[in-house]
């Protein structure tokens, strides 16, 4: 078949075309959070149930991921990534006709994270087997960025179509995104060669390596508290603005745009603050600036859930800050852990880092809805308090684990100091 015009894609093109295929992949990923309310009326959930499906995705890439990612060290990632993306399709289509309640809308979110599993870190390894050295951090936070413009589109597009057709067919039409992402990456992404294994070389899903690189391993750790904090902020956001809107007349702007746009402009602001931050990090060194970020974003999430109260605007601009810090950190702890991975390591090493990073995300969501639960329910200021302290907890985490494990040995120059 003649497509090797596409495929000799490289440098800048290669990476817009794999971060709007990213885009494209991610349409579906905040379904069930924006429709949060809506299923908490219609199906009867509680904050435990609602938490155990949001982080069930999470979960399902977590035990997807090791195998799939490192996978690429030794065929094409295209393939996996094809596959991924047909696989959230899927999901998306059957929760729309099939799903009424708690049971299947679990079966269907870990279909949709075994399809992500497929997709994300996936097309970071086809992206990065084809960008130079010079680039690549650059590049990776683009890609990690593109995450929050994918996430922003789900929120809005998930609730406009609601708001018009009704929830099936916003789970629906956000299904067609994967397709998208599929086409592009299968007509315009390289071939990437399998990397060859060598007499004696680690097995396929030997992660020993990986763990005991313990600068690489440190960025992972930070990671996973850094996912705990993000996705349980965009798994409960939806619902937090609607109880805080419960609070108060909030007029002007809680009254002209919805709580999933709302919500959709708060996630979108992740792409230039892990765009810029990653570009701060390269000059001020990547480990003091992610500790910087995770304490102040700790800090605030530890005091947020107690202010609903606040005048709308108030409280809006503090979330709108609170994610610019949540998702200030994520290019940089990506970009540590590629930067550290060992020659020959850099899939198991993405592996690894995704696995355990998910950890946190799955945990996350979860965590929250628990707190909620036993604080008093979604209805009672002190319970959205501590859910969110409980977050601030877990982020808190990241920055002792990269003042540990991740120190640079005696000796080492100040550009390895950086990484």
């Amino acid at each position: 078949m003649p497509r090797t015009r596409g495929r000799r894609l490289s440098g800048a093109r290669l990476v817009v075309g794999m971060c709007v295929a990213h885009i494209f992949s991610m349409l579906g990923f905040a379904s069930f959070a924006a429709l949060l309310p809506t299923f908490f009326a219609e199906w009867g959930l509680s904050n435990t149930q609602a938490g155990w499906i949001n982080g069930i995705y999470f979960g399902a890439y977590m035990a997807a991921v090791p195998v799939l990612v490192s996978l690429t060290d030794r065929v094409d990632p295209r393939r996996v990534y094809v596959a991924g993306a047909a696989l959230t399709a899927l999901a998306a289509f059957a929760f729309a006709l099939l799903v009424e309640g708690f049971w299947g809308g679990l079966l269907a979110r870990a279909l949709a994270g075994v399809g992500m599993a497929g997709t994300y870190m996936t097309g970071l390894k086809a992206l990065t087997d084809h960008i130079n050295e010079e680039i690549r951090a650059r590049s990776i936070a683009f890609y990690t960025a593109s995450f929050s413009i994918g996430s922003a589109l789900s929120f809005l597009l998930t609730g406009e179509v609601a708001a018009d057709f009704g929830w099936r067919w916003a789970v629906g039409v956000v299904g067609l995104g994967p397709l998208v992402s599929l086409g592009i990456v299968h007509w315009l992404a390289p071939p990437s060669q399998p990397h060859h294994i060598a007499r004696g070389e680690t097995a396929l899903l030997d992660f020993r390596p990986v763990l005991r690189n313990r600068r690489a391993f440190a960025y992972v750790l930070a990671y996973s508290a850094h996912n705990w904090e993000l996705f349980a902020l965009r798994s409960w956001l939806v619902a937090f603005l609607v109880f805080a809107q419960g609070q108060q007349d909030v007029g002007g702007l809680g009254a002209l745009w919805s709580a999933t746009a709302l919500a959709a402009l708060v996630t979108v602001l992740g792409l230039p603050s892990s765009v810029l931050c990653n570009e701060l990090a390269q000059r001020v060194g990547r480990r003091r600036l992610v500790v910087t970020i995770m304490s102040v974003s700790a800090l605030i999430a530890c005091v947020l859930g107690f202010l609903a109260p606040l005048p709308f605007v108030f409280l809006f601009a503090l979330v709108v800050v609170y994610g610019i810090t949540v998702t200030g950190d994520s290019a940089s702890l990506t970009a540590g852990a590629v930067a550290n991975a060992a020659a020959g390591q850099r899939g198991a090493t993405m592996a690894v880092h995704s696995f355990v990073g998910f950890a946190g995300a799955f945990a996350g969501p979860l965590a929250f809805g628990i707190v909620l639960d036993l604080a008093g329910g979604s209805g009672s200021l002190l319970a959205w308090g501590l859910a969110f302290a409980s977050s601030g907890l877990a982020v808190a985490l990241g920055p002792l684990v990269l003042a540990t494990l991740g120190r640079r040995p005696a000796g080492e120059g100040e550009a390895q100091a950086r990484s």
